[in-house]
């Protein structure tokens, strides 16, 4: 693997602690996939992890197990196997987790502070709202109507 992934910052994917699983893959390859074992499948135990920060560690899980992407309340388990080498699927598999980690381990965004829409706007979409009505019912043909 060309690692090291890097997750946010200077906080890295650890490769001591990843683990690899290779099964034959059902992609593209032809008879390749019946001989080859070019599915990568990357879990990462999350609860034991030390090199994430707890913060980081606490809200990773929270986050995933909501998600349902947990195994056993504890490991993140990710497939690749779109490509027909198994060194490209472990490229991808490897991206893919660093990613994911990355998505759950940001902070929560700040609440939205709701905001009252201007008067002039309001004002104005009403205005064309009344003209556009007043174009289609110049459409209808008939005159006198209102």
């Amino acid at each position: 693997m060309s690692g090291p992934y890097v997750i946010r910052g200077a906080v890295l994917l650890p490769e001591a602690e990843l683990r690899w699983r290779f099964s034959r893959s059902s992609g593209p390859g032809g008879q390749h996939v019946n001989t080859t074992d070019s599915q990568a499948e990357l879990s990462f135990d999350l609860a034991a992890t030390e090199s994430l920060p707890p913060v980081w560690k606490e809200r990773a899980l929270r986050e995933l197990a909501a998600r349902g992407r947990l195994t056993d309340g504890r490991l993140l388990v990710v497939r690749a196997s779109e490509h027909r080498s198994q060194w490209r699927n472990r490229q991808t598999a490897a991206l893919r987790m660093a990613g994911l980690l990355a998505e759950v381990t940001a902070p929560p965004r700040a609440p939205r502070r709701a905001t009252r829409v201007p008067k002039g706007i309001n004002e104005r979409r009403l205005r064309e709202k009344k003209q556009r009505g007043g174009v289609k019912r110049g459409r209808s043909g008939r005159e006198g109507w209102d």
